[in-house]
């Protein structure tokens, strides 16, 4: 193995008392760093929008107020639906503010969906946008005899509601201009509940993951281990995220991560384009770009800008899913600098990264942040596993960054949270070196006549391939429990490889096992809403054409 220099031991400091929404805003108040601005915000429609600490800590107190004289109490849920917006911020650190619990929903949701999760959350207070409201209204109040806490919707942009006969319908901006007196922040204990975050729902219902004020402390390891942040007390980063506040992901390394350090986070609201992150990194001169390997390949295949063409970027960033060694060899050539991948799940934010102190070695995960001392365990033993070996990453029930339990689902939350570690359900193994690879989860392992196959590595090598856009490996059934490994590809627009060619190339760069025996060609892949491939919905229905041997 060979001898890094060890990662100094990381000591928790996690105080009795602790709230999210004070530490992102409060915090700095009366620092220099009051003024500076905390968020800005890119809007095709609605132009640019700025904030500063000290405006968004005064936001948050009348967020809070409002809730107050709503008569919200601690622990209610508020439901957030809202596009990349000031109000974002505003709605998710304001609920925690108060102690009540903020649940970030996707605008992608329809009106059906955000009815279920207003029902299973049991949330008092919807806060949406005006479009949004007009789009669902007559379905959401059709369904309140389901939604029994609903009482109060506040709208964002509109200064124009009108009384409803069943809900209490407030501007959100003319409410909070008249909330002038406000009460102190609620004193949370650091375990109390803070937020409320439902996975994509990949198999069912989505299931709420409930998380306490201490996952912003859990998650600080990360802004050392995996952020690239300027030591210098006069520099001021400016984060760019790619994605949309509802995503974990974005929640921790997007709004609240940078603003409890008090730096500035850029966000976009509007048509995503290859040639917009780049327009807005240099218009802002961001100083770190946050993003996932969609966005890098298309600033790849879609521009030719290089570094020159972005000089204030120092440090990039990305997670969601994992990263082709092409994706990274490209990146490199063309703009001078690494991209650092971190490895997350909605019960507990990227814990998994590779970082500046290590080389990268691609198609590796990295390492676990210090302060992180995950387990890979023999599940059936409880034993751990030996370098090479595959195990469930386990973590210890003490990590300040692991959630408190699912909403409402008592026996799932035993099933996972049990001897003393949460069982993520994900498998990885260690070099020699002590690099960790990450396998993916059980039911994405392919069985395939004796061997165990990771999709993750199939993939990793098809990435490779000039003319693949994208790809999915899955294991498919020819007759009872016996699986053949196969690709689903999708070309670039120029493409001009065969799937024979295709069936080749995995010939050649995979062991036997490993390789493909169908390459299905296809449009586009069933997705989450966050576009996440669904394996599990991957049929030879969606193919275009086909080859086999």
């Amino acid at each position: 193995m060979k001898k890094f220099e060890q990662f100094p031991e990381w000591q928790w400091q996690i105080p009795s008392h602790f709230n999210i929404g004070v530490a992102c805003s409060d915090r700095h108040l009366g620092t220099p760093q009051a003024d500076k601005i905390a968020m800005i915000v890119e809007d095709d429609v609605l132009g640019t929008s700025t904030i500063t600490f000290a405006e968004l800590a005064r936001k948050t107190d009348q967020f809070a107020q409002l809730l107050r004289n709503l008569n919200v109490k601690a622990g209610d849920r508020v439901l957030i639906r809202l596009p990349n917006s000031l109000d974002y911020p505003i709605a998710f650190l304001g609920t925690m503010k108060m102690g009540a619990i903020s649940v970030p929903t996707s605008t992608l949701l329809t009106a059906e969906e955000v009815a279920y999760l207003a029902k299973d959350s049991g949330a008092t207070v919807l806060v949406t946008d005006a479009p949004a409201w007009l789009s669902m209204e007559a379905q959401l109040v059709g369904g309140l005899k389901d939604m029994p806490n609903l009482k109060h919707v506040l709208l964002s942009q509109t200064t124009d509601t009108k009384p409803h006969a069943h809900l209490n319908l407030l501007s959100l901006e003319n409410a909070l201009n008249v909330t002038h007196q406000c009460d102190e922040a609620h004193k949370t204990k650091a375990e109390d509940p803070a937020y409320l975050v439902y996975t994509s729902g990949t198999t069912g219902y989505p299931k709420g993951v409930l998380h306490a004020h201490r996952a912003l402390l859990g998650r600080q390891p990360a802004a050392q281990y995996w952020f690239n942040y300027a030591q210098a007390a006069n520099t001021t980063d400016r984060i760019m995220h790619s994605g949309k506040f509802n995503w974990t992901y974005v929640l921790g390394s997007g709004l609240m991560d940078p603003l409890y350090l008090g730096k500035t986070v850029i966000v976009h609201e509007g048509k995503n384009d290859a040639q917009v992150w780049l327009n807005l990194i240099q218009k802002h001169q961001a100083t770190i770009f946050v993003g996932v390997p969609t966005i890098y390949r298309q600033i790849l295949q879609k521009t030719t800008a290089t570094k020159d063409d972005l000089p204030s970027l120092r440090h990039y960033m990305s997670a969601g899913e994992h990263l082709s060694d092409e994706v990274l060899s490209q990146w490199h050539a063309r703009f001078g600098l690494d991209i650092y991948e971190a490895v997350g799940m909605s019960e507990f934010s990227y814990y998994l990264s590779q970082s500046k102190f290590r080389p990268i070695r691609p198609g590796s995960a990295g390492f676990p942040q210090p302060g992180h001392n995950i387990k890979l365990l023999n599940p059936e033993t409880l034993e751990q596993v030996t370098a090479g070996e595959e195990g469930m990453i386990c973590v210890p029930l003490d990590d300040p960054g692991i959630f408190l339990s699912y909403w409402n689902l008592t026996e799932e939350t035993a099933k996972y949270k049990h001897d003393g570690y949460f069982f993520t359900g994900d498998y990885a193994k260690y070099d020699e070196d002590g690099y960790i690879w990450f396998l993916g989860r059980k039911d994405d392992i392919i069985k395939s006549f004796g061997y165990r196959v990771s999709p993750y590595e199939i993939e990793r090598v098809y990435k490779g391939h000039p003319d693949v856009a994208d790809c999915a490996a899955v294991g498919e059934e020819i007759e009872k429990d016996k699986l053949l490994v196969v690709i689903y590809v999708i070309l670039k627009p120029d493409a001009v490889t065969s799937p024979d060619e295709l069936l080749a190339f995995g010939k050649q760069h995979l062991a036997a096992y490993k390789t493909p025996k169908t390459v299905y060609l296809a449009k586009d892949f069933p997705r989450t809403k966050n576009g996440k491939i669904l394996r599990k919905d991957i049929s030879p229905n969606i193919a275009i054409a086909k080859s086999s041997r």
